[in-house]
């Protein structure tokens, strides 16, 4: 059992959770919790290392057998105590892991005759993507780009993409212009989401058989200079007074009605 919360791997850990560069550097990421360290081992992530309580093993035992079953030694049980230093919740499952990072930059010939496409612009706040990540997973979209948006491995955004991270096909290392380059080289329309009353409503607008949605930033949303380079400008009218919508309420509803 790992007791010192001094331990080289604890501290790797620890750095790992808390540092993007780190991330970065060492081509790693953290996993925390029962649900979303099975989901990474269902879906062929190769887990570099795993931790583990006592308490969680007997609370979740298939998860940690799996575990145990998948790393071999490379699962250590820990205390309470290095569970506490491990931990990014308020409350812990005592179940973590290290990862390496996936491999996420599609093809270009991934942007397919039919295919319903997102495009993130910006974005900073890891819940709202990761959020969108499972969205998309959800309705079945071919692939999603981020571009100059928050880090696809910060914890947070991990989190709450419930695992679809690991289904996702998607990138994060264009930018917005190489973006609207791909799409214009492949005849594929994007279409910007705006807070406009003079764009055209999304309730009335008409899908093409190809094309994508472009989503940007919490508060400023999408700059003029990104949204002329856009082939259309698409908003959702509101009623009463509301004026705007959370970045991920908008890409739900965006692409809901990309796919349906």
């Amino acid at each position: 059992m790992i007791q010192s919360r001094d331990n080289p791997k604890i501290k790797l850990y620890a750095r790992l959770r808390d540092k993007k560069q780190a991330r970065a550097e060492d081509g790693l990421f953290v996993l925390e919790g029962a649900r979303i360290i099975s989901d990474a081992l269902k879906e062929g992530v190769g887990l570099k290392s795993a931790f583990y309580t006592a308490s969680a093993a007997e609370k979740y035992p298939e998860a940690v057998g799996s575990l145990i079953s998948a790393l071999g030694e490379r699962a250590e049980e820990i205390s309470e105590e290095v569970s506490q230093k491990l931990c990014g919740t308020s409350a812990p499952q005592g179940i973590y892991a290290i990862a390496p990072r996936l491999d996420k930059t599609p093809p270009l010939d991934k942007i397919v005759d039919g295919g319903k496409y997102l495009i993130l612009n910006s974005l900073q706040d890891p819940g709202n993507v990761g959020t969108i990540i499972r969205a998309a997973d959800a309705v079945g979209i071919s692939g999603l780009y981020l571009c100059g948006s928050c880090d696809i491995y910060n914890p947070k955004l991990v989190r709450s993409t419930m695992g679809s991270l690991f289904r996702m096909p998607l990138t994060d290392r264009l930018s917005f212009v190489e973006v609207i380059g791909i799409f214009r080289a492949s005849g594929v329309p994007v279409y910007a989401s705006v807070v406009d009353k003079n764009a055209d409503s999304l309730r009335d607008f008409v899908f093409p058989k190809s094309c994508a949605a472009v989503i940007g930033n919490e508060g400023n949303g999408l700059s003029e200079e990104d949204a002329a380079l856009c082939d259309g400008r698409i908003t959702i009218k509101m009623s009463g007074t509301i004026e705007s919508l959370n970045a991920a309420a908008a890409a739900a509803i965006f692409l809901w009605e990309l796919c349906k």
